[in-house]
């Protein structure tokens, strides 16, 4: 990726974000688009002394391409009519699954916690030639107004067990009439069965194993489709 053919705005973030950490693209293709994806080369530059393996919480999830993120964005520009239907990624991280949404034609809006996130995400949507996507901050405890959704999608955003709830609640006010929640986790994920024994009240839920191969060992992604019953 040249960074020199950015637009002026993206590449000054990006020559910002290079000041500070060790930066390269990735490039993926999904469906009919390229997503060309800013990440850091060292997570560890993030940790800031913390110790992730005693303390998770220190560890910068969205800083890392989970193999979910990857089946997701697969699963979400494939979906059918597309055009013009609002998307929430919640937890977006580096941005993947909701940029591919975009490229594939939705109105596409990626939701996470910090402002740096949404840094590596602008520069990404704009390498990949990505207009229409917007970025915005996101608490879960506390989310904004920002209307309802044709679709939300989610990579693994379920890592601790005091998001379940705050998510249901998401699920259920954000999600439009007829919408649809795509879920995406490694099927160890633990908090997984727990959040969706709470949503089998309100929301039909179907399930589908996607397998793919990640540094030489297969990884099993379980999907989860949810509907307002």
């Amino acid at each position: 990726m040249d960074i020199r053919t950015l637009p002026d705005e993206e590449r000054a973030l990006y020559n910002t974000l290079k000041e500070k950490y060790s930066l390269h693209f990735k490039s993926l293709r999904v469906g009919d688009g390229t997503i060309h994806l800013l990440k850091p080369s060292e997570i560890e530059e993030f940790l800031q002394g913390r110790d992730s393996c005693t303390d998770a919480r220190a560890f910068p999830f969205w800083a890392k391409l989970w193999e979910a993120s990857v089946v997701l964005a697969h699963l979400l520009a494939a979906t059918p009519e597309r055009r013009g239907r609002r998307l929430l990624e919640l937890g977006a991280g580096l941005g993947l699954s909701g940029l591919a949404a975009a490229l594939a034609g939705y109105d596409a809006v990626l939701a996470d916690k910090e402002q740096v996130i949404l840094d590596f995400q602008r520069v990404s949507a704009a390498a990949s030639g990505c207009r229409g996507a917007r970025h915005i901050l996101f608490d879960p405890f506390q989310p904004p107004e920002i209307g309802t959704f044709d679709v939300i999608g989610g990579a693994e955003i379920l890592s601790s067990e005091e998001f379940l709830d705050p998510l249901l609640d998401i699920c259920k006010n954000y999600l439009a009439e007829g919408g649809t929640v795509y879920l995406a986790h490694d099927v160890r994920r633990k908090c997984l069965p727990i959040f969706l024994r709470k949503a089998e009240g309100e929301f039909s839920i179907g399930s589908q194993k996607r397998s793919l191969q990640s540094n030489g060992a297969t990884v099993d992604i379980l999907v989860n489709r949810l509907q307002r019953k």
